[in-house]
């Protein structure tokens, strides 16, 4: 008889001390994720505020070439023009900076963002006229890239390297066809005649394509101011100049499209004379990539049907 309590009591034992265990393991388990959360967030933070401060920190005070990479199509989204741009301000303000060489590798893109990188080169090197800004192509410097290029001191060129391109482009799709032999009626209502321009699923209006040729024509001719301005009399009249074509490096320096044939390595080393090279090209923090994709988000909602580009 007096067994039975002995039983009970044992088996409730076992149960509390095997949810006990049990409690204690979660409580391990909560203290291991937020030390790993807390580790998380330092890195975080470490990345949002320290990391570009300890690439400034690591340029050397001993004389060498900066370096910028200008790589990928140049638009919001990739912000090229503005790490350039702070990327020179960078280079300006170390004091070893002896030179500074831009390494190109785009087709082109906005021709707003290349104009925007192409003054603020010019700026900058009148603000620092001691120090030289030269572009070194690699596979292919083209358009909106060419258009930024032509700001610098001298361009060098790989003898297979593609320049060039210097025209404005706009394209789209119609599909008024597709629509009709799909039985699709198309409604649009507007607030002003040329609201709907470039609208894909309207027919041309002959007046509004007159209008968007104009603006081409007038965003090419700024194209082509900014190369005279830059490249001043080293250019030689050919017809092709400003037809949107294209050359190769080799093609390009007699033309007065480039300057010589080199590479990074090269020019550092034969013409700015400090052949060690600094990268000070801008990396993205967190905060920056977040920001510039929730803006770029909200810009692709608001684009209008047809986009201007510089290739």
């Amino acid at each position: 008889m007096n067994e039975q309590p002995n039983w009970d009591r044992s088996v409730i034992e076992k149960l509390a001390m095997s949810a006990l265990t049990e409690q204690r393991r979660a409580r391990q388990w909560r203290i291991f994720f937020r030390l790993i959360w807390l580790l998380l967030t330092l890195t975080l933070l470490w990345a949002i505020f320290f990391r570009d401060n300890e690439k400034v920190d690591a340029l050397s005070s001993r004389e060498h070439t900066a370096l910028i990479n200008l790589d990928g199509v140049i638009d919001s989204q990739s912000d090229i023009a503005n790490k350039l741009i702070d990327g020179l301000e960078a280079a300006y303000k170390d004091n070893g900076t002896k030179g500074v060489i831009i390494r190109a590798n785009s087709p082109g893109g906005s021709p707003v963002l290349s104009g925007l990188a192409y003054d603020e080169i010019r700026r900058l090197r009148k603000l620092h006229p001691t120090i030289p800004v030269y572009v070194v192509v690699e596979d292919v410097c083209a358009s909106g890239c060419y258009y930024i290029a032509s700001a610098a001191d001298k361009i060098f060129v790989d003898k297979a390297s593609i320049i060039g391109s210097i025209g404005v482009l706009q394209d789209g799709f119609g599909f008024t066809g597709a629509m009709a032999k799909l039985g699709v009626e198309r409604r649009l209502l507007t607030a002003g005649q040329n609201k709907a321009m470039g609208d894909p699923f309207s027919p041309v209006n002959p007046k509004q394509q007159e209008i968007v040729k104009t603006l081409l024509n007038d965003i090419h001719q700024q194209f082509i101011t900014a190369v005279k301005q830059g490249r001043g009399n080293r250019l030689k009249a050919d017809p092709d100049m400003f037809s949107g074509r294209i050359w190769i490096g080799e093609q390009g320096v007699p033309l007065g499209l480039a300057d010589g044939l080199g590479n990074v390595r090269s020019v550092a080393r034969d013409i700015i004379k400090a052949d060690k090279l600094v990268d000070v090209t801008p990396e993205d923090d967190i905060t920056r990539r977040v920001a510039r994709r929730f803006g770029v988000s909200l810009g692709e909602g608001f684009r209008s049907l047809f986009e201007t580009r510089l290739f």
